[in-house]
């Protein structure tokens, strides 16, 4: 074994052994198939009885001079791995203990790059010898015994230490129902500790990873079990989630991007290819397509931080579409994510702290989406069915993108560049656009003001239009005449790829003057102590993020006016849709963001000079009747003047000392 391994390395590592000692490095990559054709034995005992071959190798390496001072161990990576190792890490059992196999997994958790005894000196205190023990275990294993006969009490005296870290991955690929996805705990090492490889491990990384599986004793309640847990020591990861900068952008996928930037009609191709089989709702995948390039983050000097991200709401009625939208988004991009509201929770949203003594040393910090999702998009469907609480903890992320977590010993902050897409229904089934959408959506208007759009998609009945969404969706279901995308997929991964990484767009008079005069001219409009506003500060900067992201698809680094006018144009839709209050036929930002509209708010302190008017006549105590027959007088319906007084006793405004009979709080 030892010489036909030292004729291997000779014949085919020598030159990789000798590059890399000299550039100090402490591995090399070798490929499967290059043992398997040199002796199909050898490569038989890489996958049956890993721990024999590596040790026997380590053997040969000492018979090959590097050139180098002093011994430097070398590991050996072994990729490209046959599929006949692979294996669901749920389907991992006893018989493939000690041997070489292949899982694929999101990393879940991850604990800290420690130092770690890799092997323990002992002495004899009997005869003086020294015994090198290696350490395999959790915890520090001692001798057997000493030649001399003693068996016990040898004197620790000296160690060798690496880099270490455990890190728990989890199946990431679909599971039939009623089924858990399998975990399990992975060893890392040496070169796979460096500050890159601890990158491409964190929580949040899509990996395939070659290894030895090996055993690990399990203790309850301190005792040691008879069942024992399993751990994977890595020998070769591999990514299978591409970050945007590990997208490989070819010589010809470069000429086609700038072609399709130079087109008159780009967005158009890209609108046209999400969800082609969808009739319709063009705005609505124009803002996706927005989306998916983002603006551009700012840094002020004063170290403030203002988002790129764009954030979009889709409200609608049943069966419009929503998830499959939010599902296309959630797969167009590295890293991106699709939850459920009604399955997340706080931890699984953000982040949590886990404690795990026995191997990760501790507690350890592990991600929810937001965290997994960074630099990436996030969908959220049924946003609405999500508490309050777990609500509240996106409130960080959203606006200045990071999740902060103080909880044991652990006190961070973590990166959440995420662009959140949600999709939500109205409580009463079917939108009502006659009425407020805080009135129909359970979510606090703090949060909804932080998307920069918000979309009602509705099912009107139309006669016209329905013959041409039925003969749509009729042609996409053809095999003859099958509806594909203008653009495919894995293309408009690259082209987003390219814009985000390259182009970053910086905004000039023309377009800021555009703006300018569309903040000012709409909101001069509505003037008064007591009128709607139309537009605050927070839509201006999203106008401005709509616009860079417009200029990414072109390719351009400068905002120009077409740009600003496909933001205004898109914000415009937006606003209307949700913002527009039909009492007074002007527009509403605080209706469109779920908070109090300025009619809504005429109606309130209508009703509180009313109780003013009546404590002179009645005292403090009023009965209600007599408030709601004087609202009448002033144009309030008793129907409305009912629910104004009910919120109002919610509120704490009002309180009910007796029935029927209404009292100020003091």
């Amino acid at each position: 074994m030892i010489e036909k391994l030292e004729a291997f390395v000779r014949e085919f590592c020598y030159e990789k052994l000798m590059e890399a000692a000299r550039e100090g490095r402490t591995y090399v990559n070798v490929d499967y198939g290059d043992l398997d054709r040199f002796d199909p034995i050898l490569s038989e005992v890489l996958l049956k009885a890993p721990n024999r071959f590596f040790t026997d190798l380590e053997e040969a390496l000492k018979n090959i001079d590097l050139g180098t001072e002093g011994k430097r161990r070398i590991a050996f990576r072994f990729e490209n791995a046959p599929d006949e190792v692979k294996i669901r890490i749920k389907d991992l059992r006893s018989e493939h203990l000690g041997k070489l196999v292949k899982i694929e997994g999101m990393v879940r958790r991850a604990g800290e790059v420690l130092p770690e005894m890799q092997n323990a000196i002992f002495e004899c205190p009997d005869c003086g010898s020294r015994i090198d023990v290696i350490q395999s275990q959790t915890s520090l294993t001692y001798p057997q015994g000493c030649d001399c006969g003693r068996k016990k009490g040898f004197k620790f005296v000296d160690r060798t230490l690496h880099d270490a870290r455990y890190i728990t991955i989890e199946d990431h690929f679909e599971l039939t129902m009623g089924e858990k996805p399998g975990n399990i705990r992975v060893f890392l090492k040496d070169d796979l500790t460096t500050p890159k490889m601890q990158r491409r491990t964190d929580p949040g990384s899509r990996v395939e990873i070659t290894g030895v599986l090996r055993e690990v004793p399990k203790k309850i309640d301190g005792v040691r079990s008879r069942q024992l847990d399993m751990l994977l020591e890595a020998n070769f990861i591999r990514m299978i989630e591409q970050d945007f900068e590990d997208i490989v952008i070819s010589d010809e996928d470069m000429k086609r991007i700038r072609e399709l930037a130079a087109k008159p009609d780009a967005m158009q191709a890209l609108v046209r290819s999400m969800a082609p089989s969808m009739y319709g709702m063009n705005e609505v995948k124009e803002a996706v397509v927005l989306q998916l390039f983002g603006g551009v983050p700012q840094r002020l000097p004063d170290g403030s931080h203002i988002r790129g991200d764009i954030h979009v709401l889709l409200v609608g009625d049943p069966s419009v579409g929503k998830t499959q939208i939010l599902k296309l988004v959630s797969d167009l991009m590295p890293h991106g994510r699709y939850v459920s509201g009604k399955g997340t929770s706080a931890a699984g949203l953000t982040a949590t702290v886990v404690k795990d003594e026995e191997v990760m040393g501790g507690w350890v910090l592990e991600a929810g989406a937001v965290v997994l999702s960074n630099k990436s998009v996030l969908a959220i469907d049924e946003f609405d069915k999500m508490s309050r609480e777990d609500q509240i903890n996106l409130h960080e992320a959203m606006s200045v993108q990071t999740v902060s977590i103080s909880k044991a010993t652990i006190q961070a902050t973590l990166p959440a560049h995420t662009a959140i897409l949600a999709g939500c229904n109205p409580k009463f089934s079917r939108f009502d656009m006659g009425r407020s959408i805080s009135e129909q959506i359970d979510i606090p208007d703090t949060l909804m003001s932080r998307f920069d759009l918000k979309f009602v998609l509705r099912d009107v009945p139309n006669r016209e239009n329905d013959e041409r969404m039925v003969e749509h969706v009729i042609k996409s279901r053809l095999e003859t005449e099958k509806i594909a995308p203008e653009i495919q997929p894995e293309f408009i991964k690259k082209y987003v790829a390219y814009a985000r990484q390259n182009v970053r767009p910086q905004m000039t008079r023309t377009a800021a003057a555009r703006f300018k005069n569309f903040f000012v001219e709409l909101r001069s409009r509505q003037t008064g102590d007591n009128r709607p506003i139309p537009l605050t500060l927070r839509q201006y900067e999203a106008l401005m993020r709509l616009a860079e992201a417009s200029a990414r698809v072109r390719l351009v680094n400068e905002v120009a006016e077409e740009d600003a006018d496909r933001a205004i144009r898109l914000m415009k839709y937006s606003i209307v849709q949700l913002g527009f209050d039909a009492e007074t036929g002007e527009l509403d930002i605080d209706k469109a963001e779920g908070g109090t509209s300025a009619s809504q708010r005429n109606k309130i302190r209508t009703v509180i000079e009313t109780i003013e008017a009546l404590e002179k006549k009645f005292g403090k105590l009023i009965p209600e009747q007599e408030i709601i027959t004087e609202l009448e007088e002033h144009g309030i319906d008793e129907t409305t003047a009912t629910t104004i007084l009910h919120q109002m006793k919610n509120s704490g405004t009002l309180y009910e000392p007796r029935t029927g009979h209404l009292q100020r709080m003091s």
